[in-house]
């Protein structure tokens, strides 16, 4: 297995560990909506950039979810096309870049709701599942 391999499985596992939290922090009615949304995006990011990884394909320092998804269009990889879920990740990259560091009221969140960002991450890591690690999705998260 080659180096950029290895790199997506970890970056993969890393997913998997943001998405653990969301997983657990979402059954507490006094969790920020910020914290869930942040590890939501992390989750979402890093299974991209481990999909990027694994087609060998080199990605930019972001947090935006919407460029990234373009670079794996771009990367043609087939399959699988970009997730599902790509034309609504967008929804996650605030939380990934301003909401992590400035208050801002409910709303700013962009109206996603808990559930919405616990779906997002959990389609976007199955997706990556697929081409990275197939193997996996027997054993789960």
């Amino acid at each position: 297995m080659n180096l950029q391999h290895e790199h997506a499985k970890a970056l993969l596992r890393r997913a998997c560990d943001d998405l653990y939290i969301v997983q657990r922090v979402i059954e507490d009615p006094n969790a920020p909506a910020w914290v869930l949304g942040f590890h939501a995006q992390q989750a979402a990011e890093k299974a991209l950039k481990g999909t990027l990884s694994f087609a060998g394909s080199e990605y930019p320092r972001t947090h935006n979810l919407d460029m990234l998804c373009q670079l794996i269009k771009a990367a043609g990889l087939m399959p699988p096309p970009p997730p599902p879920c790509a034309a609504d990740l967008g929804v996650l990259t605030p939380f990934g870049v301003v909401l992590r560091y400035e208050d801002a009221p409910s709303e700013e969140c962009h109206g996603a709701a808990s559930a919405q960002l616990l779906h997002l991450a959990e389609e976007v890591i199955s997706w990556a599942r697929q081409l990275i690690d197939p193997t996996a999705l027997a054993t789960g998260p």
